[in-house]
């Protein structure tokens, strides 16, 4: 029985690792390896602390909270209901779910040949088979366990493992030396953090915990309690895998950036070694591991939103809002992505800084007991902050980037503290009070 349960529960890790795993997860470490150098390993431990532990924290803090609403309804109900549909909005069908589709596109494009002169078309026709694809799994959300965790997300390891594996085999050079910003471990460190801090993994891990649950219950799992302990479980399973995973394409960008030099981003740096290793098969090898990233994460982002607008608006059934959801990616990913990212990007920005501050607060919810207006001021503090750092970037204005950490993106963190500080001074005696008055002996 023991032993079924953990296989259970490696299957459902494994269908959280693959809807977490998409395009951005692939390129960031080779990219940021491949700068940092013989400094890859600083710069790794700081990606891991935002790209691997704040989603694992993420996926604990809503399964402990019994869901992102509930977990925002701490700070005030309207503020739940908003800020849940902008972060599924934002994660869903404005962003990343018509960036699958075009992201995975750049890499299969090179492998068309003459049907490249014409890439609106092909692109067209790509994307209504990726989208039509996705629908198709995205429908029965409650065996995607059996579906992304038994069959892709196994096959798209494997094909990363080859390529490590070659990589192991080959006789490259070594670990360049570290690129500016990287030249001791503490500033590869925080380069890998705010590295880590783009991948919006954590935003991720807020919505996609509604699809998780109803697959834990999908396995014959009943009990509430044991629903929210598997779930958090699950979530250190895909925690540990993505670890891993980093790990290995750490070394391949090293590599790579130790033997060819000057790639632009990720993506080319894996090209490079790739193809270098493997040859013409290389690209073809590239474009499968995309493929199969991206596909899965579409996957489980469709089934998420779509998961969540039933429950709020169900005038439409969780199988009318899936395609809707495909139908407005398949037309953004053709159309007009690059003016929807103008405008989901900046609210990413804005709303991420309050996704962290959400989870981390959860966890103090011990300390915090009867002190209520602790989220709602420090909620409101970061938020402002957020808000504020993100339009003075958007308008330029430059005294803004002289607040503290605000160079580094990280701005709106004092306010935070400062917003904790403040509520909790507002809540001097709530928490005693309250427990005095739980406590039947009192």
């Amino acid at each position: 029985m023991d032993r079924r349960k953990g296989r259970e529960l490696l299957l459902i890790g494994f269908t959280l690792f693959s809807m977490f795993f998409g395009a951005g997860n692939l390129i960031f470490p080779p990219g940021i390896a491949a700068r940092a150098g013989t400094m890859t390993w600083a710069a790794m431990a700081g990606l891991a602390v935002s790209a691997v532990g704040l989603p694992v924290l993420g996926v604990v803090a809503v399964a402990r909270s019994g869901g992102l609403d509930a977990l925002g309804g701490r700070v005030h109900p309207a503020f739940a209901r908003i800020f849940t549909i902008l972060a599924y909005l934002s994660i869903g069908p404005c962003l990343a779910i018509p960036r699958t589709a075009s992201t995975s596109f750049e890499t299969v494009l090179p492998l068309v040949g003459d049907a490249a002169r014409s890439p609106s078309l092909i692109r067209l026709v790509y994307s209504v088979v990726f989208f039509a694809a996705a629908l198709c799994l995205a429908l029965r959300p409650e065996k995607l366990t059996d579906r992304l965790g038994k069959i892709m997300c196994p096959v798209l390891i494997g094909l990363i493992v080859v390529t490590f594996a070659g990589c192991l085999a080959a006789p490259l050079p070594g670990y360049g030396p570290p690129s500016a910003g990287f030249e001791n471990a503490g500033r590869a460190a925080a380069a890998g953090f705010l590295e880590g801090y783009q991948t919006m993994d954590t935003i991720a891990a807020l919505v996609f915990g509604i699809v998780i649950s109803l697959n834990v219950r999908a396995r014959g799992v009943t009990d509430e309690n044991e629903v929210v302990r598997t779930t958090a479980r699950a979530g250190v399973v895909a925690g540990g895998m993505l670890l891993v995973i980093y790990s290995m394409l750490a070394h391949i960008g090293a590599l790579s950036g130790g033997a060819f030099p000057g790639a632009a981003n990720g993506a080319g740096v894996l090209t490079r070694i790739v193809s270098a290793l493997f040859g013409p098969m290389g690209s073809v090898l590239l474009a499968a591991i995309f493929v199969i990233a991206c596909f899965n994460v579409c996957v489980g982002l469709i089934s998420s939103c779509g998961e969540y607008f039933a429950q709020i608006c169900p005038k439409l059934s969780y199988r009318q809002w899936a395609v809707v959801f495909a139908a407005v990616s398949l037309l953004l990913a053709n159309a007009g992505l690059d003016r929807i990212l103008a405008f989901s990007v900046p609210v990413l920005n804005a709303i991420y800084p309050v996704a962290i501050v959400l989870i981390l607060l959860s966890f103090a919810d011990r300390w915090l007991a009867g002190r209520d207006r602790v989220y709602p001021v420090t909620i409101l503090f970061t938020g402002a902050a957020s808000l504020l750092f993100e339009a003075g970037r958007l308008a330029g204005i430059g005294f803004l980037q002289s607040f503290p950490l605000a160079e580094a993106g990280l701005g709106w963190v004092l306010p935070a503290l400062a917003g904790l500080i403040l509520g909790l001074f507002l809540s001097r005696g709530q928490g005693c009070h309250n427990e005095k008055r739980s406590d039947p002996h009192a």
